[in-house]
């Protein structure tokens, strides 16, 4: 269970929530028991180490994943209820930061950002030449807009991503890992305007994430996964003063901790090392 108990926002206000989730892949379980809920207008982080089940959750909460057990709640529907159209509308009010940006290599910075605009309305072209010259202006872009993807820095094609993400004005932004690889100013950058985007646009945002110091700085409240389920939620300042010793070796970066360097030997891992030494008699 969680070593804090925090205030959660009105269901009325809640833009995602996990309730008693347990999610994986076929019978193997990554997470059980999650219970999360982000509010609009709020930053969340959700941190973890390396295969702490960060990614899954992203994936459970866009309807990738179905849950083994529980219910993923975004916007106000039950993802698991609703038929393919229906999902697909949901995920319209989402924007996704992917970790690498996922931009489109063969279309300049502006087509970039005005896809989801040709894809999924009908605007005319000067409104949409207003809209994404606008989103490129609030990330410090605008006028490169006419640089193809190759002639931007790593740090400039993660704001055009962010720049597409919110083209929609979506209800709920997530990002998978939006400081990885970028240089202190890029990423001092990129926080910034994280915050900037909830504040004024007062879209959820999700951040999946292992970097302690930026989140801690923009994130309204914090959890953090590890051995497979929940371990601690809270403020930052909350988290900071935690006593846990999981929760204090993960910010500290502690090499000696509850935290296992090896990975835990599984019956799964001994079934398949018993099929391995069958096979090599």
């Amino acid at each position: 269970m969680p070593d804090t108990e925090t205030p959660v926002p009105p269901a009325h206000e809640t833009a995602l929530a996990f309730e008693g989730l347990s999610v994986g892949y076929g019978d193997r379980t990554i997470l059980k028991d999650i219970d999360m809920q982000v509010g609009r207008g709020e930053v969340v982080a959700v941190m973890g180490g390396s295969g702490s089940g960060k990614t899954t959750l992203l994936r459970a909460a866009v309807g990738q994943l179905a849950p083994q057990r529980g219910t993923v709640r975004a916007l106000g529907r039950d993802l698991a209820g609703l038929a393919d159209a229906e999902l697909f509308k949901v995920r319209q009010q989402m924007g996704v930061l992917f970790q690498q940006g996922a931009l489109f290599t063969d279309l300049d910075v502006f087509e970039n950002v005005a896809f989801p605009l040709r894809e999924h309305t009908r605007r005319p072209e000067a409104e949409i030449l207003d809209i994404v010259l606008g989103k490129l202006q609030a990330v410090g872009l605008k006028a490169a807009a006419y640089l193809r993807t190759s002639e931007i820095s790593g740090g400039m094609a993660r704001r055009v991503a962010l720049a597409r993400a919110v083209v929609l004005d979506p209800e709920l932004i997530l990002y998978d890992e939006p400081f990885a690889g970028l240089d202190p100013i890029s990423l001092g950058v990129t926080a910034q305007l994280i915050r900037h985007m909830a504040d004024t646009l007062g879209c959820a945002s999700v951040l999946i994430t292992h970097d302690v110091q930026e989140s801690f700085a923009i994130a309204d409240r914090v959890y953090l996964l590890g051995r497979g389920s929940l371990v601690a939620a809270g403020t930052p300042a909350e988290l900071s003063a935690s006593t846990d010793p999981f929760v204090r070796q993960f910010l500290r970066g502690e090499p000696d901790g509850p935290v296992a360097f090896h990975y835990p030997e599984t019956p799964a891992y001994q079934a398949w090392l018993d099929r391995q030494r069958r096979a090599r008699p």
